[in-house]
């Protein structure tokens, strides 16, 4: 197992990378008119598929990088550039093309689609988190996973509280209250990418580490 802090930026980075923020206004959108009950409903169903894609995540996805052939060092590179790209998206306060596409956009907004699909997938467990999780796994060990799961499940907690509050939080935050508090997890999101990046270069060109 790691130490407590390791794990500590493990669920920080992955609450960052979800961002369960950046999917209310999205939730109201797509939830406007519906009754509570079903708001209640679809919030919780969000934060188990959550929970359930990115415990796959942790699970298999080891096993699927060795599938592929690709290192984890590489993964990591990899990874960390999808990392800042999100980061990117966040600082101008937007959802950004790796989360959701402009077509994807536009069909939530004219209410073709709802429920899980967009918002579980892939807006909050989309590539960002899914790669965090994958690298944070890669060291094995039934109670190294056993931890990850439980900040994974943390992270799931928190983002069916944020959303079964959507309506509260909208009202007492605003528009802008939301895009400061993405713009804040952006500027910390893009620090661990470049961490995440910096240990994956490392790891492909060792005479870095000197």
């Amino acid at each position: 197992m790691q130490s407590l802090s390791e794990y500590l930026r493990f669920f920080v980075t992955l609450a960052e990378v979800v961002d369960p923020f950046l999917a209310v206004p999205m939730f109201i959108t797509v939830m406007s008119g519906q009754p509570l009950a079903r708001r209640l409903a679809l919030a919780k169903t969000v934060a188990i598929a959550v929970f359930v894609v990115l415990a796959v995540a942790a699970v298999v996805g080891e096993s699927l990088l060795q599938l592929i052939g690709a290192s984890l060092p590489a993964f990591r590179v990899g990874g960390g550039l999808v990392l800042l790209l999100m980061a990117l998206a966040m600082l101008s306060a937007e959802v950004g093309g790796v989360r959701q596409s402009r077509a994807e956009a536009e069909r939530v907004q004219s209410g073709e689609v709802g429920g899980v699909v967009p918002l579980a997938i892939p807006l909050l467990a989309g590539p960002g988190a899914i790669s965090t999780t994958i690298i944070a796994a890669e060291r094995g060990g039934a109670a190294h996973l056993a931890v990850l799961l439980g900040c994974v499940a943390l992270v799931a907690l928190v983002t069916w509280i944020a959303l079964r509050q959507a309506s509260p939080i909208a009202e007492k935050l605003g528009v802008t209250g939301l895009n400061i508090a993405t713009r804040i997890l952006g500027l910390l999101l893009a620090a661990m990418a470049v961490q995440t990046m910096a240990e994956g270069l490392k790891g492909l060109f060792p005479a870095l580490a000197g």
